[in-house]
């Protein structure tokens, strides 16, 4: 801790200083101004000399001013476990740079949990709801998978038990692991549809072991009844190809222009947990469909925009692709669409009318990309036999700009 504009980032955990490593201890003991939550400052001994600073709320806003403030002297942060999982330790790094951060990592919760389980970590799944809600636990939930939870207090167990109850998995083994590698540590276990258990310590992981129960898609397509709305919804064929044409990556940001039920947003972020959407809608009673339907479906953090494109686009961030499922013969529309697009951006948009359609084959002929013509047919009962009805087709323009 020789250079004063480092900042040194100690993991502790619930054992507090006696678990901690020598290099760790030293770094604290070098320490002018000591950074971390009240309860972690308590872990300390009183022979450690250096000013203890709690942390503001918020925190994120306030970190470089706090910095600021003690440019020159040497600074250590406190941090939970791990500084890079879920910690201080990522938001330091994006803060002021790699290179001015020294990190002396301590087991994460999610290490000694499964340490304590004797599960493979490899193959959990591991879920922060700290700064989510519990709703994205959707998205994890199938057959036979096991999940390690990063919980934001005491009522996340009951939270977590309720909703896989809900969707299905009440026979799912849940342990919560309380106070992990302190003197106070505690495992409880129940079932899910069985959890009575009152709240306990807050500072918990919740492991769950889940047995049988209904399977989620986790590619593009889901059952249409999975969407509830007004029946402004991608079919899962055409939604499929659709999805195919967006070619969703990881980080990258979405437009759903016209969202209706939300189907491609949310199926967007699905298909990887750093994958981010916005849905624009013009009708109240759709936006609200929209937000439950993400929801429902492990995507709550799905932004939702109320207007009409191409005024309700302004302000937006710059999406990496576009979607446009419903406005296309809206004056400006497809033109504000393209300008907004980065470079290398992608545009997709669905039309079934015919004046649709003519808007997007003037767009092909001018911008050029892939024009495609989608029939979808599905056997339904007629009388005693079976016979195909079509829905109406859907004409799919797709384009990369330069």
């Amino acid at each position: 801790m020789e250079n004063p504009e480092v900042v040194t980032v100690v993991g502790i955990g619930a054992g507090g200083w006696s678990d901690l490593s020598g290099t760790s201890q030293r770094a604290l003991a070098a320490a002018d101004a000591v950074f971390g939550s009240s309860r972690q400052l308590g872990l300390l001994p009183d022979s450690i000399a250096a000013r203890r600073v709690p942390w503001p709320s918020p925190l994120v806003p306030a970190l470089p001013g706090l910095l600021e403030a003690e440019r020159g002297r040497r600074v250590a942060v406190l941090a939970s476990g791990d500084p890079m999982f879920h910690g201080i330790g990522s938001t330091l790094a994006r803060l002021l740079g790699p290179e001015r951060i020294a990190v002396l990592p301590h087991p994460s919760s999610v290490s000694l949990a499964a340490a304590r389980l004797g599960w493979d970590l490899a193959s959990a799944d591991v879920v922060s709801l700290v700064t989510a809600p519990t709703g994205i636990l959707h998205r994890w939930v199938n057959p036979h998978r096991r999940l390690l939870i990063l919980s934001t207090g005491a009522d996340t167990p009951a939270a977590v038990a309720a909703l896989l109850t809900e969707r299905g998995y009440g026979s799912a083994s849940l342990t919560v692991l309380e106070q992990l590698g302190g003197p106070g540590e505690r495992v409880v276990a129940g079932t899910a549809g069985g959890w009575v258990l009152p709240p306990g310590d807050p500072l918990n992981v919740v492991a769950a072991e889940l047995g049988d129960g209904p399977p989620a898609s986790c590619v593009p397509g889901l059952p249409d009844d999975a969407y509830e709305g007004d029946g402004q919804l991608t079919k899962r064929e055409v939604r499929a190809v659709t999805l195919a044409a967006l070619s969703p990556a990881p980080g990258q940001l979405l437009w759903d222009v016209g969202a209706g039920s939300g189907s491609i947003a949310i199926e967007w972020m699905r298909s990887h947990p750093a994958c981010r959407a916005i849905g624009i809608e013009s009708s109240a009673d759709r936006v609200a469909t929209i937000t439950a339907n993400a929801a429902a479906l492990g995507v709550p953090g799905l932004r939702v925009v109320h207007g009409r494109a191409p005024e309700a686009l302004d302000g937006l961030p710059q999406p990496d692709t576009i979607f446009i499922g419903g406005g296309v013969t809206r004056d400006g529309v497809l033109d504000r669409c393209l300008a907004a697009l980065r470079p290398g951006g992608r545009l997709v948009a669905n039309a079934v009318t015919v004046e649709s359609e003519a808007v997007l084959a003037a767009a092909y002929a001018k911008h050029g990309g892939e024009l495609t013509r989608l029939t979808v047919q599905r056997g339904s009962p007629v009388g005693g036999f079976t016979g195909w009805r079509s829905f109406m087709p859907v004409t799919i323009w797709s384009v990369v700009l330069p």
